[in-house]
């Protein structure tokens, strides 16, 4: 029993510009982009606060410079980490070195992590060169029209002189375990894969948006993007944390690797 409760489970968020509206034709200033991940997160961390349970909070340089203060007040149990420096583009050159500084200068902390917007791939060279010592930017699964990943390892994994952290993935079929399966299966299925996850691979690895728990209902995005937005989807995932408790322990994704060092 004592090594099923070490298993790592890591709660991941993605704090960046709400931007998907942009996705499907709907024009949202910045602005208002950032209220909305503003509303969410606070919902979010809240709740992270309560059940005591420590964040791996991969932010952008954009949501970091307009929100200085929140950077600074961070409860010391979670981890900051890079999400690039704007979310909808992005230019490694620069991007992974300037977000890495602002989070740094405004945190006080050193900042060792990075996950690229939409999961999407780059150049393990150019993320070690800026200074991180692992990434979380890999999805293990086939998402259409986004990339096709079944090939890549399941667990973390050192590699061109980084470690790399896959989100979560159920074994067998690599069902994904990322934010759409959270508000779209019912709760009793996703934690079941959830468990079984944690068994068989040795780790949780899920993620989420601070947007998905903020009010939507004003935007026209499809029902499985926005479904249990607000209320619902902050009460599922508190069942979830609860549920969790005793299967693993909750931690960051730095104090993870430190372990398998």
């Amino acid at each position: 029993m004592k090594t099923r409760e070490m298993k790592p489970i890591l709660i991941t968020i993605d704090v960046e510009e709400c931007d998907i509206p942009l996705e499907y034709g709907f024009s949202i200033p910045l602005e208002e982009q950032l209220a909305i991940s503003r509303e969410g997160l606070a919902y979010f961390m809240q709740l992270m606060e309560e059940a005591g349970v420590p964040v791996t909070i991969f932010c952008t340089g954009v949501y970091a410079e307009n929100n200085p203060d929140w950077i600074k007040s961070l409860n010391p149990m979670h981890e900051l980490a890079s999400h690039g420096y704007f979310h909808g583009h992005f230019e490694a050159s620069k991007d992974l070195k300037n977000s890495k500084d602002l989070l740094e200068k405004l945190s006080g902390k050193s900042v060792t992590g990075f996950r690229m917007a939409r999961m999407q791939y780059v150049d393990e060279s150019e993320i070690l060169k800026a200074g991180y010592a692992y990434h979380s930017s890999l999805n293990p699964t086939w998402i259409p029209g986004r990339y096709d990943h079944r090939d890549k390892p399941t667990k973390p994994f050192f590699e061109k002189g980084l470690w790399n952290v896959p989100a979560s993935v159920s074994p067998w079929l690599r069902i994904p375990l990322f934010w759409l399966a959270f508000k779209n299966f019912p709760l009793w299925i996703y934690t079941l894969l959830a468990k079984r996850t944690l068994r068989k691979q040795g780790f949780l690895n899920i993620y989420f948006h601070p947007w998905e728990f903020a009010d939507l209902s004003k935007y026209p995005l499809p029902i499985h993007v926005k479904r249990g937005h607000n209320g619902p989807l902050r009460n599922k995932l508190r069942s979830f944390l609860q549920q969790m408790k005793g299967e693993g322990k909750f931690t960051t994704m730095a104090k993870m690797l430190e372990n398998n060092e």
